[in-house]
């Protein structure tokens, strides 16, 4: 992140968690449990400048894993200033053990890893147990190390052990330093967010008053005083994020605001009228809606590489997006919904800053030659952070609370070419779909659902005929934070009601099939 970028964020909240990033895939957890109890904080690279880090003048610092080791001589270390700040300072797995290293204590190899579920035993209290954990009692966590903690630096001492880590959570009270092994973060380490808690309001003193109130107040006097009387366009997806960033940015600065509506012609059925409906008619905000689904779907004819098809139609987007922009004449800001996700991951852990612009479908960049300033006014909140900001903001419920669409829309549920007969077959059966979801009460309890048109067909018997028909997969997975998910679990009957919905109502499918797949940590993305 931009120094200015950090500047602006830095009048978020007073009291503010610095996170340092060492390369952990879970890192952004770290972040999300800690506002999840009302603090604000911050991911850096763990290379953050010593001046950077005291600007930022952190009343907690957290250290992430990593996939690295202590013992290589060019593994990743923690700014010394990180331990002179007289803030508390809590190190997690690799965290732990680089502060384990850089302030006089022992990190080897071990021939017992522990990776997946443990078990810690209390051995003395700690402010991090309080309320929590009590003295002898075993406690379910979640390790993923090799390295472990061989001896501890003068003034810890160990509080909780393992089978495979001596110093499985090691505590210095006097300058409030403390070490876990194990993954509080994690849904998997049943109590690791009470945990965090003690740690940023017990120990660190942090009241935990940043709220979606304040921070929509804050976003408007942010976005009036870097926009001025100049205007803004926005790319209007229909999705939650640009659709909570027009309307965060409508309320601050009204008809300065033109949004563009690019219509791929690849979104689920009825979506586009509803886009139009809300933001036009609703809101009252200038929207440029373009029809463009033909010329999307003649540049995808015959294309049935995936990453291709994300290529071709982020890039047309981009074009058709430009050409819409100079029609309105005088644009000096571009709004993006951009997510503290897609921040975080535009920097490295080792620091490379990225060098695209977030467009419609996460691709590709701007064109230069468009010199506009960028308004990203939801660059700090994380996806569920940002749907609360709907709510804040008057954005229907039903809208707010949308499963997740991929920015290429259908064209990535249809493996293969895509066609209008096969969109048309999609739309309907993920039309029914999620229309018995919504009959039996599922819907909120689902974090993501959709059909997929498998590229396969069958041979099958309807009434006196035969028939040579798509197989439709479903899917449907839960999820507390996107990054791991597990299948939905229907009822036989609800899929069994489904599946002969689907059937005998879309044309063109003659078999249904269930994913029940999982998403753990680290796999490719699932849409």
């Amino acid at each position: 992140m931009s120094t200015a970028a950090a500047s602006s964020a830095h009048a978020l909240s007073n009291e503010r968690v610095l996170i340092l990033d060492f390369g952990s895939q879970v890192t952004q957890l770290i972040a999300r449990r800690v506002r999840e109890s009302g603090v604000y904080c911050e991911i850096h690279p763990f290379g953050m400048s010593e001046e950077r880090i005291r600007a930022y003048a952190p009343k907690a610092v957290i250290l992430s894993g990593s996939p690295a080791s202590v013992t290589e001589e060019n593994g990743p270390r923690a700014p010394q200033a990180v331990f002179e700040l007289g803030v508390p300072v809590l190190g997690i797995c690799y965290g732990q053990q680089t502060m384990c290293h850089q302030l006089g204590g022992a990190v080897s190899g071990s021939d017992h890893r522990e990776f997946g579920r443990a078990f810690i035993e209390i051995k003395e209290p700690c402010a991090l147990f309080d309320g929590l954990w009590d003295l002898g009692s075993r406690e379910q966590v979640w390790m993923s190390h090799g390295d472990r903690v061989t001896a501890i630096p003068p003034g810890f001492r160990a509080v909780a052990v393992s089978d495979g880590a001596p110093f499985a959570v090691i505590a210095d009270d006097t300058r409030h330093f403390y070490g876990v092994q194990f993954h509080p973060e994690v849904v998997h380490t049943p109590h690791g967010a009470q945990l965090l808690a003690n740690f940023v309001h017990g120990v660190a003193g942090i009241k935990g008053d940043w709220t979606m109130a304040a921070f929509k107040q804050q976003a408007i006097e942010k976005i009036r005083a870097q926009v001025g009387k100049g205007k803004v366009i926005c790319g209007l997806s229909g999705g939650v994020d640009s659709s909570v960033a027009a309307v965060l940015i409508h309320e601050a600065i009204g008809d300065q605001l033109t949004c563009i509506f690019v219509d791929t012609g690849l979104m689920r059925a009825g979506e586009a009228d509803e886009v139009v409906t809300l933001f036009r008619d609703h809101y009252n905000i200038p929207l440029i809606h373009r029809e463009a689904s033909d010329l999307f779907l003649g540049k995808l004819a015959g294309v049935s590489d995936p990453e291709q098809k994300r290529k071709i139609i982020g890039g047309l987007f981009i074009e058709v997006f430009d050409e819409e922009s100079h029609k309105i004449g005088g644009a000096e800001f571009l709004a993006q919904g951009t997510l503290y996700p897609d921040v975080i991951e535009s920097v490295s852990f080792t620091g490379g800053p990225s060098v695209t612009i977030k467009s419609h479908h996460n691709v590709g960049g701007l064109p230069d030659r468009m010199k506009l300033k960028l308004v990203e006014p939801l660059r700090e909140l994380f996806k569920d952070e940002v749907r609360a900001l709907g709510r804040e903001l008057g954005l229907p419920a039903a809208f707010i609370g949308r499963h997740p669409f991929p920015g290429p829309g259908l064209a990535i549920r249809i493996p293969g070419d895509i066609t209008p007969e096969k969109l048309e077959i999609l739309r309907k059966a993920d039309t029914v779909y999620l229309e018995e979801i919504r009959n039996a009460g599922l819907y909120d309890a689902i974090w993501q659902a959709f059909a997929v048109l498998l590229p396969v067909r069958t041979v099958g018997v309807m009434g006196d005929g035969r028939t040579y028909d798509h197989v439709l997969a479903l899917r449907a997975v839960t999820s507390t934070d996107g990054m791991t998910a597990d299948w939905f679990q229907f009822p036989h009957e609800f899929l069994a009601r489904v599946s002969n919905r689907i059937v005998n109502e879309v044309r063109g499918v003659n078999r249904v099939v269930y994913d029940i797949t999982s998403k753990p940590p680290g796999t490719i993305e699932w849409e």
